[in-house]
């Protein structure tokens, strides 16, 4: 597949990653889904995230077939509570025969008021994790010596945030990312890097590509959206276009202006004309 992401053993032609909470309703998750056109979607699998209050169970409203699921601890506060959820995403994939029963995207958070990850809680589940067998995707803050360190233990892959969790914030700080990826990238090219929270807009989604990553994970952005499914459209189309100016490689920035028309055509012109 052209420019696929490859995250561990787990081929994606997409490089957009979508939640599956906080939609008005089920149907127009599975819309907005669609029209991202991702093949990796995330789901929180404590129960009180998988059943609404309607008793609607969120799995009924995907299709495993399609897509590939991603389980999430999002809710964990502990090693020992992300680890038991992560166990928990494996026997319920594994039941559905999904494909995306042997990784899971950890969060393990400090507090409810920032919903920061917890470096420390962070880097004992990876650990246990990836000693368990699974391929963790880890979200961690955009602290490149934090984010080395998740790496070093294990992590598939590492997933700094933009901003904090559902703030719409964008990249807050676009040099730490890049040196996220630098420290992250420097003794393999090929690992994947995934800017995980704080997109607002899809501008938010065109400025991270542009900066390097292999991949945006966003949820809130498009669920809130006052056109969810506009949102969607437009991500889909933010992800491609940054992706494609990052490859094709921006200008340097300068100080002075560089005229855009070359001056010696217009001095051999010159020249001709006076001869005549």
């Amino acid at each position: 597949m052209p420019d696929s992401l490859q995250i561990g053993t787990h081929t994606l032609r997409s490089r957009l990653i979508v939640g599956t909470g906080k939609y008005a309703t089920y149907a127009q998750m599975g819309e907005a889904l669609a029209r991202t056109e991702c093949d990796c979607i995330t789901v929180a699998v404590r129960r009180e995230r998988l059943i609404d209050s309607q008793g609607k169970n969120l799995l009924d409203f995907i299709d495993t077939a399609k897509y590939t699921l991603l389980p999430n601890t999002a809710g964990c506060f502990s090693a020992e509570d992300a680890v038991r959820v992560a166990r928990l995403g494996r026997e319920i994939l594994l039941g559905l025969e999904n494909p995306g029963a042997d990784w899971v995207k950890l969060e393990c958070l400090a507090d409810k008021r920032t919903l920061l990850p917890d470096p420390v809680e962070t880097l004992i589940a990876t650990e246990q994790l990836v000693a368990d067998g699974f391929q963790v995707l880890v979200y961690t803050t955009d602290d490149p010596v934090i984010a080395k360190r998740l790496k070093n233990a294990g992590a598939t892959s590492v997933m700094p945030a933009g901003s904090p969790i559902g703030s719409g914030q964008g990249i807050l700080n676009a040099n730490n990312i890049r040196i996220c990826l630098e420290y992250l990238k420097e003794d393999d090219p090929t690992y994947p890097v995934i800017v995980d929270a704080g997109v607002g807009a899809a501008s938010d989604v065109a400025a991270a590509m542009e900066l390097g990553v292999d991949g945006v994970l966003l949820n809130t952005a498009i669920a809130h959206a006052e056109d969810p499914l506009l949102m969607a459209d437009a991500m889909r189309h933010a992800c491609l276009a940054g992706r494609q100016s990052y490859l094709a490689g921006r200008i340097p920035k300068r100080l002075y202006a560089t005229a855009s028309s070359p001056d010696e055509g217009v001095v051999k012109l010159k020249k001709v004309i006076g001869n005549r």
